[in-house]
């Protein structure tokens, strides 16, 4: 069975094709390396035995994407990642953000539709919750809304396909909302590459602690939180890629109650940035250099999900400790320095 990956060399892509190809599926990937390397695919194969077919597409031209679609008509489901994802940058390029992220997403939806069946999963965010009203997060909390362009894109791009399902009866779609994805892969063949300065908190912190950076900047010690630090559900990017294979088999077999779905994905267990930097020092056996800054705008206080639903319903559930993904965070960082 054909499966098409969108972003398939980016962090959460290339996990996820992994999976996919332990599980026996063909994989097809489409990036455009704006924001990942070529490189990903000798890891991937490194770790299943498998190169996936790989094409270098920009999914903006409208007319490669059609004729993608015609040579790969034996495609039955479609994982789509290919986003741009900085917050701060989507500000300051909200056009290129609604292109890139809408307009894709759109060519993709219509040539599925025009299949009598067709299978799609959404990467999309808990970043649609903004601050929700309490804790822990349920697929049930209203959408806020959006604090940047690149979480109207994320709100915009789950309205878009649910629009879609209601009028393609073929069409089958589950949108997961995922937390805060970290970690690699335990063979240390691929994990997170940020290019330039990192928009997340562990590669910043792992690399201040191989000595890239001279120090972290924790951005404000006076939230309403026992520390005073921001909380945050942190998910290993493993336990998050076996998510998305599991929906896209519940998709495949017919699973579903509805032809729009959505779940969260996430440990259920909220941790402060104060946490995360002990459970850096516990796994490295390092002191970690950081200090206290203001608060950064646009930052949230708490938010970690309910994953309830996603253990209940789709069957999963995260295995992995905030430590033990850290572990491996460290443990790749190291390796991509020597």
């Amino acid at each position: 069975m054909k499966i098409l990956v969108t972003g398939g060399l980016g962090f959460i892509g290339s996990h996820t094709v992994v999976e996919l190809q332990n599980e026996g599926f063909e994989v097809v990937i489409i990036d455009d390396c704006s924001n990942s390397s070529e490189n990903v695919l000798k890891g991937i194969t490194a770790i299943t035995g498998k190169t996936p077919i790989f094409e270098k597409l920009d999914l903006k031209e409208k007319a490669k994407v059609e004729d993608f679609f015609k040579r790969h008509h034996d495609v039955e489901g479609v994982i789509h990642f290919a986003a741009s994802k900085a917050v701060g940058e989507s500000v300051e390029k909200p056009l290129l953000y609604y292109e890139n992220n809408i307009g894709t997403l759109v060519y993709l939806l219509k040539e599925l539709s025009k299949k009598n069946k067709a299978s799609f999963i959404f990467s999309s965010s808990c970043t649609v919750y903004g601050q929700a009203d309490k804790m822990p997060i349920t697929e049930d909390a209203p959408v806020k809304p959006a604090e940047s362009p690149y979480g109207n894109t994320k709100q915009m791009g789950e309205e878009i396909i649910a629009d879609t399902c209601k009028v393609t009866p073929g069409l089958n779609a589950i949108a997961l909302r995922y937390f805060n994805p970290m970690g690699a892969h335990p063979s240390t063949e691929i994990g997170e590459l940020p290019i330039g300065v990192p928009q997340n908190l562990v590669p910043f912190i792992t690399q201040t602690g191989v000595g890239l950076r001279e120090e972290l900047s924790v951005f404000g010690d006076d939230y309403p939180t026992e520390d005073g630090t921001c909380i945050r559900d942190y998910i290993y990017v493993v336990d998050l890629a076996k998510a998305h294979v599991i929906a896209l088999k519940r998709l495949l077999e017919g699973k579903n109650k509805e032809n729009y779905e959505v779940f969260n994905v996430g440990t259920g267990k909220g941790s402060s940035v104060l946490e995360a930097i002990q459970s850096f020092e516990r796994v490295s056996g390092k002191k970690l250099n950081y200090k206290i800054v203001g608060r950064r705008p646009g930052d949230i206080t708490t938010a970690y999900a309910d994953t309830t639903k996603a253990n209940e319903i789709l069957g999963w559930k995260a295995e992995y400790t905030l430590d033990e993904a850290m572990k491996s965070a460290w443990d790749w960082e190291q390796k991509i320095r020597r």
